[in-house]
């Protein structure tokens, strides 16, 4: 699929639905950052968002289907004073609460480490709150930021 990618025909503008496969990783971010550029939200929250959507979004893309294939709808919601934008990931995959993994040592070096979590632990770190939930056969994990817009 293409950068292009239009809400599904009876969808809101403010939600995408798209085969939860790497090649769609760009495809998500774009409709990400228009939702974020148009609240004016600053380069470096965006940045943020759009390291931990990408981790969200590559986590479902490469485990809740496996190894079969589904689709993954991002849901982009920006209100209040201070702005505060949430995005959502909804996938019908093996149920999996990624906050439910335990951090990761950090103060451990790479080799003693064991292998992944740190995308989810980074995800915690860089944005306001992050929850998930099953609900309706479906893994439900939003992460929300808020920041003060730019000025123009």
């Amino acid at each position: 699929m293409s950068s292009d990618i239009q809400p599904a025909p009876g969808s809101p503008a403010d939600e995408i639905t798209v085969e939860a496969n790497g090649d769609n990783l760009h495809a998500v971010i774009d409709f990400i950052d228009a939702h974020l550029e148009a609240s004016g939200c600053p380069p470096k929250t965006r940045m943020h968002m759009d390291l931990a959507a990408e981790e969200i979004f590559v986590n479902i893309a490469n485990y809740a289907y496996a190894p079969d294939k589904g689709n993954a709808t991002v849901r982009a919601e920006v209100s209040g004073d201070p702005v505060t934008v949430t995005i959502t990931f909804i996938d019908s995959g093996v149920p999996f609460d990624p906050l439910k993994k335990a951090d990761p040592d950090t103060t451990l070096s790479a080799d003693e480490r064991a292998i992944g979590g740190l995308g989810v632990f980074l995800t915690k770190k860089l944005m306001d709150d992050v929850s998930y939930e099953y609900r309706d056969g479906q893994n439900i994990l939003s992460i929300k930021k808020a920041f003060e817009v730019e000025s123009r």
